[in-house]
């Protein structure tokens, strides 16, 4: 017994082994496995290494050109929002600029808007904006209204001054409800913080998925199956192949992830309440079950590139389903449902309720164990497609 024991175990170490130098003699495998795992999280985090999106130019159109539209004008551009990059002395004129991309939003101050406020009337300020480009136009609009607000308040307080009223009576009459706005997670409110920690999680599984198909697609294409070939008259050779195999990826990836989700991580200083150790809980079972997914429909891919474009096509549909974007609350249930097929969907609420919101391990048990049931299913799934393919090798092997 232990001796047929001890035989399984050398034979796994054998296909862990040849697997791992399989990975390395592809160069297209080695551009998946380390290099785009490494260069996609650092070219979408360089993107967004601000952050926040400041400073965007505008168009300011006075056709007031009194003292207090300058006024206006002044305290706009003083807001981290918008810049005013140009004073057209038209709509038209501003128009131009606009849809040539020199400006993104115009501010029309419209005539007699001093007159209207000082005589107890509304003033009004009209906005353009491109809402197509959300980041835009946010910042567009709340440059605005910072700037608008501190003005109103401004002629506020000095009407109930004039009335008799004490700076500090005016300033509670002003605002008698204080409101304090504390920005958990993400303190900066960054594009970076909030879209990049899930573009990790899918990076690795889409970059092994592809690596995976890719390798077995190779062996189709050549009809070379390497230690496959030894593997067809083993007794359970499908269950060693399945482990030894896998643990190689996983192996590769554990160093691949350290760097991204350990090192990397730290070095753009995004949102961490955890560190990376506690990730490292997760993170084995969701490399296991992304193998185990890979190694079942990498045997089904004929040509290398049908495995690089499938897998890729689907990535921008998975990114979207996974709840990092979009609130996966909002999708439709049937969509919903589907996401879950995916490792990614639960093991990104996982760790972004862990690595961001420092939640404990106690509050992702539900991830935790979906992780770990798609891992047992995956790991069948391996089993039964290995099966298949392993006698379909032996037949032809028979024939010849």
């Amino acid at each position: 017994m232990f001796k047929s024991l001890f035989k399984g175990l050398h034979q796994i170490s054998n296909y862990f082994i040849g697997e791992l130098k399989e990975c390395f003699r592809d160069s297209g495998v080695i551009v998946m496995f380390v290099l785009g795992m490494i260069a996609y999280p650092v070219a979408y985090s360089i993107g967004y290494m601000k952050e926040v999106v400041k400073d965007v130019p505008i168009a300011m159109v006075d056709l007031d050109h009194t003292s207090l539209s300058r006024q206006l004008s002044r305290m706009i551009d003083a807001t981290e929002q918008v810049s005013v990059a140009i004073k057209p002395s038209s709509l038209k004129e501003a128009q131009n600029l606009f849809y040539k991309g020199d400006v993104v939003g115009v501010f029309l101050i419209p005539n007699g808007f001093e007159k209207n406020i000082y005589s107890g009337k509304q003033g009004g300020v009209t906005v353009y904006s491109d809402a197509g480009h959300f980041l835009l136009y946010k910042q567009v609009l709340a440059g605005g209204l910072y700037g608008s607000q501190v003005l109103g308040a401004r002629i506020e307080i000095k009407n109930m001054l004039q009335k008799g009223k004490t700076l500090q009576q005016a300033m509670d009459t002003r605002e008698p409800l204080n409101i304090n706005v504390y920005s958990l997670y993400n303190p900066n409110g960054g594009y970076a913080s909030f879209v990049v920690p899930g573009i990790l999680i899918i990076v690795i599984q889409q970059t092994l998925l592809i690596g995976i198909g890719v390798l077995w697609a190779k062996h189709r294409e050549r009809k070379s199956y390497h230690y496959l070939k030894v593997a067809v008259n083993q007794r359970w050779a499908n269950l060693k192949l399945v482990i030894g195999q896998s643990s190689a990826y996983v192996a590769l990836y554990l160093f691949t992830s350290f760097i991204i989700l350990g090192l990397f991580y730290n070095i753009m200083n995004f949102p961490d309440k955890s560190g990376f150790w506690p990730v490292f809980y997760l993170l084995i079972p969701y490399l296991f079950s992304i193998s185990f997914l890979g190694m079942s429909i990498g045997v089904m891919f004929k040509k290398r590139v049908h495995a690089l474009l499938f897998l890729v096509f689907i990535s921008p549909s998975i990114f979207f389903m996974s709840g990092a974007l979009w609130p996966a609350q909002a999708l439709p249930p049937l969509l919903k449902g589907l996401s879950y097929i995916l490792p990614s969907t639960p093991m990104i609420n996982a760790f972004l309720r862990l690595r961001v919101y420092g939640a404990g391990l106690q509050a992702i048990n539900t991830e935790y164990r979906i992780i770990l049931i798609q891992m047992m299913v995956f790991f069948f799934f391996a089993l039964l497609m290995y099966t298949i393919k392993l006698n379909s090798l032996r037949k032809n092997y028979e024939r010849k």
